[in-house]
């Protein structure tokens, strides 16, 4: 019986080492996988600093506006948003308290587009265009703006 168990034991230990082996060589291979990409991604874009503060997200939810009309349309169109607020813990609460103006300024930026316009536009460009309105409403009232971007939740364009 004692060279039964010694011989599980064998079996065990080499099962043992060899399933090791088996997962550092895979973790090996993903490494070197990864590398090749990253260096695409390093060289593409430059990363931004990461806090290590976490991030928080304050919605301003159904931002609705009435486009501008084209010359001789009678149908009135409309923009539907959901913009998402990034920002920190201590930024959350001053975040929530600016909703009002964000929404105000919000509203003048996106119904100076026409439908041809609006219909156009990327995500992304609508991200952009609201994040330089409101940098520009923050400097202007010289005040620091208490998130870091605004993105988009939900965009409907109608």
């Amino acid at each position: 019986m004692n060279s039964k168990l010694k011989i599980i034991l064998g079996v065990f230990a080499v099962v043992l080492v060899a399933a090791g082996a088996a997962g550092g060589a895979m973790m090996y291979m993903k490494s070197q996988e990864a590398a090749p990409g990253a260096e695409k991604v390093a060289h593409a874009e430059p990363k931004k600093e990461k806090s290590d503060k976490p991030v928080k997200y304050v919605t301003l939810d159904k931002v609705i506006v009435m486009l501008k009309r084209s010359p001789n349309e009678t149908v009135n169109h409309y923009l539907s948003t959901d913009l998402v607020l990034a920002t920190d813990e201590k930024g959350e609460k001053e975040t929530k308290e600016h909703l009002p103006l964000l929404r105000a300024v919000a509203v003048r930026a996106l119904s100076a587009h026409t439908l041809a316009e609006a219909s156009t536009m990327t995500v992304e460009q609508y991200a952009a265009q609201l994040n330089k309105t409101f940098d520009a409403s923050y400097a202007s009232d010289d005040r620091e703006k208490p998130f870091g971007e605004v993105m988009i939740g939900k965009l409907i364009v109608e």
